[in-house]
């Protein structure tokens, strides 16, 4: 087992990385206290693990929530469903919420644990990729409204993040591939040695080999540590975390998020990121070729033929990180250094974009 913590003060947690952690009840004992234990899941993850799982804690007094899968369920609704449980349940503020799934899990399930009596504990057990490299560590939790993602939630921090890589293994080769454009967006905004790494062993990923995952999550999860330890609540340099994002965020709307998973979208849209950035003069055709190559062997989409470019701005223009001064956006100056900067004209963009 690896240990990567999130250094924020009271807020501080630990991040655990390694096979077999859903089963290990001596760590799973030691991070949750709660005697009252909601576990949020999906019905795609709960056949899996949700019977280890409850066994492992089953002297807690135990609900459950199976969600149904995928992004379009990420929806106040959801939210309700799961507050209704604890609600009905009885549940104190002394309770804990375990989230076990993918990134909507986690978000729905943090932000209900953020609202709930203003605030109980949660433990993020991240299934998929994804969320082992991304989403379970750093406290954002929300819902999706229907124009527009992410648009209600609160930053609120776990207090722990468990990820068993074994269930990297049941995962189907989209979402593992899903899960591999964060870990190219870690690499593109902060480190070029990751980014190389990853052209040498993206076959390895793929084939699910324990050493080359075990190191993804981890140096992802360092990585986006050490951010959230500087910008908890995405005021400044957090905001590199979004390479990609404000362009994949406004397919997945268009998408009505059934037609790209996440990661494909923010694939996309990082490949949309680095021609604005060759566009602006940054990055050289060489780079961008490299970069699509790469997200192309992860097995990524990179264009989305047939998306109007005006319906995109429109979209874009809607992006929680547009404020008083407009839309900005996170480029690259070259591989390994990312930037926020206000974005471009929208002329650029629609030929950017076209």
């Amino acid at each position: 087992m690896e240990v990567v913590d999130v250094s924020l003060g009271r807020r501080s947690y630990r991040i655990h990385i390694g096979p077999g952690l859903m089963r290990d009840a001596n760590l799973l004992n030691a991070t949750v206290s709660a005697r009252q234990v909601l576990i949020v899941t999906n019905d795609v993850v709960a056949p899996l693990y949700l019977d280890g799982l409850r066994a492992v804690l089953q002297d807690r007094e135990l609900r459950t929530v199976v969600l149904p899968d995928g992004e379009r369920h990420k929806t106040l609704d959801t939210f309700s469903r799961i507050v209704d449980e604890l609600i009905d349940g009885n549940f104190h503020r002394d309770a804990c919420l375990v989230a076990l799934g993918g990134g909507v899990v986690g978000d729905v399930a943090g932000f209900a644990a953020a609202c709930y009596q203003r605030g109980i504990d949660f433990l993020q057990m991240p299934t998929t990729l994804l969320a082992q490299v991304d989403s379970s560590v750093g406290g954002k939790t929300a819902v999706n409204h229907p124009r527009a993602k992410n648009m209600i939630g609160a930053f609120y921090q776990p207090i722990g993040v468990v990820a068993d890589t074994d269930s990297l293994r049941t995962l189907p080769p989209r979402e593992l591939s899903a899960g591999l454009a964060e870990v190219v967006k870690y690499g593109l905004i902060l480190d070029l040695e990751l980014f190389e790494w990853l052209e040498k062993n993206m076959e390895a990923l793929l084939a699910l080999d324990p050493a080359a995952l075990a190191h993804a999550v981890r140096r992802s999860c360092e990585i986006k540590a050490a951010i959230v330890a500087e910008d908890e609540q995405e005021r400044g340099r957090r905001a590199l975390l979004n390479l990609g994002h404000t362009f994949g965020h406004a397919l997945e709307s268009i998408g009505r998020y059934e037609k790209w998973l996440h990661g494909e979208a923010v694939a996309i849209g990082i490949s949309l990121a680095a021609s604005t950035s060759r566009a602006l003069g940054w990055l050289g055709a060489d780079d961008c070729a490299r970069i699509d190559a790469l997200l192309r062997r992860a097995r990524l989409p990179v264009a989305a033929p047939g998306i109007d470019a005006d319906e995109m701005l429109s979209h874009m223009s809607r992006d929680k990180k547009a404020g008083r001064e407009g839309l900005k956006l996170v480029l690259l100056e070259r591989i390994g250094r990312g930037v926020v900067t206000p974005a471009p004209d929208d002329a650029l963009l629609r030929g950017v974009l076209a």
